[in-house]
Order: structure tokens, then sequence, then C-alpha cells
């Protein structure tokens, strides 16, 4: 543990302390070699975003602890989880762009938070969700139904409140009673877009209840990512559980200053910081990380430092979930507002190509063999040479691997790791 270096103490100094503090009082002091690895996670995090997005053959790091568990993207918006939310609940052509039906969408999917809920109700409904087709005893059903099946309809990724507040028995008759009162009894659509600042929004849903902080934050976020308001996202910021416990592992002492200070602190100097530590970090095609993004790294680099500092003090020793990888693509949308959709596509046109030579077939059975080229320059000679070897190497043993490559196909385009 060491006191911050000259420079950054500084900036940090500048940036918190007010005329009248005393000469001398004491500066916020990080845990130098945890407050970097914030910074180099972020770098290696994005580094694996763009390696897959480009068919770069894995592992996309070298880093062995973002190579084993999964992390959440650098960018909250580039998770799975929030990619189909804004490609297919908020922005899909074929739904309402009506304020209160983009609204309700997003409550209800962001209750769950899980893709497979969303899909199952909407499979069960047997065409798209509305404001005409809501009833919350009608989905209540529905939902019963996929739990009695085995089905789990909440994701992992965070908790939400679970109390009996609405007086039914059961967590997701609650919540959909909930959205009923919001968007049918009370209107709040009418509230948020009428609001002047993004705090607003977040302190209108907060109001109600079974929504805590970090979810009304969340919920604010998500809503901003629609046209239906259009905030600063670095205008307001909270942290949740874990980026608290990611910021306590950085910093020895914050001088008083609150948890939302040093997040703001952290999104205004991202430059100065990947500098310093000469670290090339490559943002969302031009846009730097915003101060949710920034939170939610405090809460992956706890996740980090359970591995890389097990000695380090902390009421979670372990990180739950290991890395697998899902093999279903992800087209890249992000809200038309970023103005960053038409430099994806460019990044897109120019990416590695994998190249699959199929129809081999081995001993009475008709197998499909792909193979992978790292290179764009390959000639139908050194093609053919592949193809021999591959055959005289593809005995039993290998089969039902070469079997399961072929099953998913298919599906593997560029994807990304953990998503809530």
């Amino acid at each position: 543990m060491r006191q911050l270096s000259h420079n950054l103490a500084s900036w940090i100094k500048n940036r918190f302390e007010n005329d009248d503090d005393k000469p001398g009082e004491q500066c916020m002091q990080v845990r130098q070699e945890i407050f970097d690895t914030y910074w180099r996670f972020a770098t290696m995090r994005q580094e694996v975003f763009f390696n897959k997005i480009n068919n770069v053959p894995p592992p996309w790091t070298s880093d062995p602890i973002i190579n084993t568990y999964k992390f959440c993207n650098a960018y909250r918006a580039s998770d799975r989880v929030s990619q189909y939310l804004i490609k297919n609940v908020i922005y899909d052509e074929n739904r309402s762009k009506n304020e209160e039906e983009v609204i309700l969408r997003i409550l209800l999917f962001k209750i769950f938070n899980k893709i497979e809920t969303w899909e199952y109700l909407e499979n069960k409904i047997g065409d798209y969700i509305t404001l005409s087709n809501f009833d919350s005893n009608v989905y209540s059903d529905i939902l019963q139904e996929a739990m009695n099946l085995g089905y789990v309809i909440y994701t992992s990724a965070y908790m939400s409140c679970a109390s009996k507040e609405f007086g039914y028995d059961k967590k997701h008759q609650n919540h959909l009673a909930l959205i009923d009162k919001m968007i049918v009894q009370d209107r709040v659509d009418n509230r948020i877009v009428k609001a002047k600042k993004f705090e607003d929004v977040f302190h209108i849903i907060q109001e109600y209840p079974l929504l805590g902080k970090f979810m009304a934050y969340q919920l604010a976020t998500d809503i901003n990512y629609s046209e239906i308001i259009n905030f600063d996202e670095n205008s307001f910021t909270i942290a949740g559980p874990g980026a608290e416990r990611g910021i306590n592992k950085c910093f020895i002492d914050t001088d008083g200053k609150t948890y939302t200070d040093i997040i703001h602190w952290m999104t205004e100097n991202q430059e100065r910081e990947f500098q310093r530590l000469g670290l090339n970090f490559q943002s969302l095609w031009g846009r730097p990380l915003q101060a949710i993004d920034c939170q939610n790294l405090f809460c992956e680099t706890d996740k980090y430092c359970r591995a890389a500092f097990p000695d380090l003090k902390s009421n979670r020793k372990k990180i739950k979930s290991k890395f697998t990888s899902t093999p279903q693509p992800i087209d890249y949308f992000y809200p038309p507002k970023w103005h960053i959709n038409d430099k994806i596509q460019e990044s897109l046109v120019q990416r590695l190509p994998r190249l699959y030579i199929e129809t081999l077939r081995l001993n009475s059975n008709c197998q499909q063999l792909c193979l992978k080229l790292d290179s764009l320059v390959k000639t139908t000679s050194e093609t053919s040479d592949n193809v021999s070897k591959n055959k005289k190497k593809s005995e039993p043993k290998t089969q039902n691997k070469k079997t399961n490559l072929l099953q998913s196909y298919e599906l593997e385009k560029p994807h990304q790791l953990c998503l809530f």
C-alpha cells in the first residue's frame, strides 16, 4: 500500500478540496496496486471485446483471471442483456415508439433482467408485449407455469427486493403489480418525460416500493437509452454494493469524499490515468467511459481482486461464475443518439474473416470439418494441403469434437463474455 504519486494527489486535491480547506490537510490515499488494477482491468476487458469482434482466435487476453472467470464488459451497454434490451426491446422497428409503451417494455424486461423470461412471455402471449395485452394476472400465470417447469425467471446478476408489498405471496406477482401501478394506474411516463434532470428520473423511480436506489439508477439509465429522455449519463451516478466494495479496495482513505464523488473523478480523469500507466485503452468507437461504466468497473475490480489479491480483506472471497463461451452472436447496436453505429459497421467490414472448409467424408459417415484460417491470404494449394493433413488426423477420437463444432457453426460469430 502506497500513497498517491505527487501528480495524482494534486489532481485529486484540485477535484475535491474546497478553497477553504486548511493547508496540509490530509489528501485521499489509494492502494496503488489495486487502484492501477482498475485501469488495467478496463483496458484488458476492452481488449477482449475488440479481439472477439475482430475474430481473433482465443485466448483473447494473456490475463489468466479474465480468461477463467466471468466479467462484464468495460461498457455496460456492450453486455449481452443490455444489447438485447437496446436492440430488441427499445428500438425494434416493429414495436410502438409511444412513450408509455417504451417505458412499460423497459420496466418489464429489467425487473427480471433475463432474455429467456422476456421471450417466454412473448411466445406464450403469441404477440409483442404491449400495453393492450399487459395483464398482471395473465402474465403472472405464465411465469408461474415457467417456474413449475423448472425455469429460473430472474437473473442471478443482482437481487431485487422480494417483499409482499402488494399483498401477493410470490415475488413475481408483486413485481407485476408494481409495474401495473407505475404504468397503468399512475402513468409514470408523464412524470419521466417532464423530468428536468437525470437525477429527477432516478428519484421518480425510487419513490416506488421494491425498487432500491441501485435498481432505480439502473432503470433510469435504461430509460435514458431510449428516445424518451436524453440526459448526460455523467450528470448523475450512485454506487451499487459491488462498486462500494471496489472503491473500498482501491482507496485507503477517501478523505470524507462520497462514493459518487469518486466515481465522477474516475470518469473525468480516465484519459490521464490511462496515459499515466501507458495503457492503450480502446474506447467504444470514440465514446469514453461514462459514469455508469466507471461505477460498474469498480464492481468488476472488486471481483477481479478476489483472485488477483486474495489476501486483501473482503467480505466476498471467491468469484462465483467461471467464463463459458456463448456462441450466439451479437450484432452490436447502441442508442442511435450516440452516433457510433456507423463506426461499428465500418469496423465489422474490416475485421479478419473466418474461412470454413466443409464436406469431408470420414469412413462411411459424412462429417463436416471447419477450419479456422488465421491469415487473409491462403493459396488454393495451401488450403488443399490443410484439408489433406486434417483428414489424416481426423480419426474416431476427434470426431465428436468436430461434430460439436459443426453444431455451433451457424451460431459462431463475435460474441461477448459475461452478460447481465
